[in-house]
C-alpha cells in the first residue's frame, strides 16, 4: 500500500459521508416517530458515547497504524484469533447490512423527487445505487474517497439549508408549538431507548477512516484526529437538524419512514425549490453514505482473510488501485439481500448488534493494552473513566434493542462461535488454557 496518499481534510469527509448520510437523512425522524421530542436527548446522549469511542479508536490507531480492519483487527491483536474471529465477522455484517439502511433511504428520496408513489419503486433504486457505487469503489479507495470528499461538501451545504429554513420558519410564525408538541409529555424510557438505537446506527461511520490509516498523511495521529472530527461536526448537525425538524412538524405527527426531511419540509409547505434541493441532497447524502460503507466494510473482510480467519477468495487485492475487489463486490451482494429483511428501523437495528459488539470489544482491547504499557501518540483523556462510562452505555443500549434484532444479533454470534470451534477442531489445533484463579 502506498504512503500518505489520503489528506486528513478527505479522511474527515469519509467519515462524515459514512456518519450524516445514514442519521440525518434517514434515521432522524424514525428516532422522533419513537421518542417525541425525547429524541434530542438520544441525539446528545449517543453523540457523547460516540465521541469517547472515537477516542478510543483514535488511540488504537496510533498504537496500530498498519491495521485495516477497524475494531476487528484491535482485538485480534488483544485477544487473539477466537474474539477476533467473532468481532470481525460480527462488524462486517453489520457494515454490510448498514449498506442497506442509506441505499433505501436513497430510494425513497429519489421516488419521492420524482414523485413516484409504487411502494417498489425505493427498492429498485436502492439496488441501482449499490451496485453503481461497487463498481465505483472497485476503481480504488483513492478515487472513492476523494469522490466522498466533492459529496460532503454538497450535503452539508442543503442540511444548513434546512436549519436556516427552519429558523426562518420559527421566527415568521412567532410560535414554539411544533418543537414543543410531544416534548411536554412524560419520558418515554423504551422510545429513548429505540431512538438511541436508532442514532448509535447513525454515528458508526467513524470507523470507516480506521481500515485506510496507513493511507491518510500524517499517519494515525492525522487519523485518530479526523476520526474524532468527524463525530463532533456529526452531533452538531444531528442536533440542529433534529430541532429543526421539530420546529417544522409536530414530534406526533413523525413516523418511521426513509426520507423525514422531505416530509417535514413538505408538511410546513416549504417553497417546491426546497424541497427539490433537500431531495436531491438527500440523494447526494445517501450515495455518499453508502460509498464510505462499503469501502470500509470491504477493508475489514480483507483484513479477516489476511490473517488467515477466512477463505484465500476474500484476499483478492489490486494493489495498483488499491482495493480489496471480491470484499467489495461481496458487501454489495449482502447489501441488496439485506433490503428484503424489513423497515428501515428492523434492518438498522440488525446492523446495531455487531456495532455495538464491536464498540465493546474495542473498549476492552484499550484497557488491555494500557495494563501492558502500551499507550498511542493519541490517548483518551480521563482513562480509565471515560471508557468505563461508555462500556456501561454500550451495554444498555444493546439490552434495549428492539427484541427481533437481539435475536438476530445472539444467533449470529452462537452460530460464528459455533463455526470458529469447528474450524478449529477440524485444523486439529490444541485449545488454549488459561488459569484464572490459582
Amino acid at each position: 500500500m502506498s504512503e500518505g496518499g489520503i489528506s486528513i481534510r478527505v479522511a474527515t469527509a469519509v467519515g462524515l459521508g459514512a456518519i450524516i448520510g445514514a442519521g440525518i437523512f434517514t434515521l432522524s425522524g424514525t428516532a422522533i416517530a419513537l421518542a417525541g421530542s425525547w429524541a434530542l436527548l438520544s441525539f446528545i446522549l449517543v453523540g457523547l458515547v460516540a465521541a469517547v469511542v472515537a477516542l478510543e479508536i483514535g488511540e488504537l490507531c496510533t498504537l496500530f497504524p498498519k491495521a485495516t480492519g477497524a475494531s476487528y483487527s484491535y482485538a485480534y491483536e488483544a485477544f487473539g484469533s477466537e474474539l477476533g474471529f467473532i468481532t470481525g465477522l460480527l462488524l462486517y455484517v453489520s457494515y454490510a447490512s448498514s449498506v442497506s439502511v442509506v441505499a433505501l433511504g436513497f430510494g425513497s428520496y429519489l421516488a419521492s423527487l420524482l414523485g413516484l408513489k409504487i411502494a417498489t419503486a425505493s427498492y429498485y433504486f436502492a439496488i441501482a445505487l449499490i451496485a453503481a457505487l461497487t463498481l465505483l469503489n472497485l476503481r480504488g479507495i483513492r478515487k472513492a474517497a476523494k469522490a466522498d470528499f466533492v459529496l460532503v461538501i454538497v450535503k452539508l451545504s442543503i442540511l444548513l439549508a434546512v436549519v436556516g429554513f427552519a429558523a426562518f420558519y420559527f421566527l415568521r410564525s412567532g410560535s414554539a408549538t411544533s418543537f414543543l408538541s410531544g416534548g411536554a409529555q412524560a419520558a418515554n424510557i423504551e422510545g429513548i431507548f429505540g431512538a438511541s438505537v436508532a442514532v448509535f446506527f447513525a454515528y458508526s461511520g467513524f470507523q470507516a477512516i480506521s481500515t485506510f490509516v496507513s493511507e491518510v498523511k500524517g499517519g494515525a495521529r492525522s487519523a485518530a484526529k479526523a476520526i474524532l472530527s468527524s463525530v463532533v461536526i456529526s452531533m452538531v448537525l444531528y442536533v440542529l437538524v433534529a430541532i429543526s425538524l421539530l420546529i417544522l412538524v409536530p414530534a406526533v405527527k413523525f413516523v418511521i419512514n426513509a426520507d423525514p426531511l422531505s416530509f417535514a419540509l413538505q408538511t410546513a409547505g416549504a417553497p417546491a425549490y426546497l424541497l427539490v434541493a433537500v431531495d436531491v441532497g438527500a440523494l447526494v447524502a445517501t450515495a455518499s453514505a453508502s460509498l464510505a460503507i462499503l469501502l470500509g466494510s470491504s477493508r475489514i473482510l480483507y483484513q479477516i482473510g489476511l490473517d488467515g480467519l477466512l477463505p484465500k477468495a476474500v484476499r483478492t487485492y489490486d494493489a495498483k488501485r488499491d482495493v480489496a475487489k471480491n470484499g467489495v463486490f461481496i458487501s454489495g451482494v449482502i447489501g441488496v439481500l439485506m433490503l428484503f429483511s424489513g423497515n428501515i428501523f428492523v434492518i438498522a437495528a440488525i446492523s446495531n448488534f455487531g456495532l455495538l459488539f464491536s464498540y465493546l470489544i474495542a473498549t476492552f482491547a484499550l484497557v488491555h493494552f494500557r495494563r501492558l504499557g502500551m499507550k498511542g501518540s493519541f490517548s483518551v483523556p480521563l482513562y480509565p473513566y471515560l471508557p468505563a462510562a461508555a462500556m456501561v452505555a454500550i451495554l444498555a443500549f444493546m439490552f434495549g434493542m428492539p427484541r427481533e434484532a437481539l435475536v438476530f444479533g445472539v444467533v449470529l454470534l452462537l452460530s460464528l462461535i459455533i463455526a470458529y470451534y469447528f474450524l478449529r477442531e477440524y485444523r486439529d489445533e490444541k485449545p488454549v488454557k488459561v488459569r484464572f484463579f490459582e
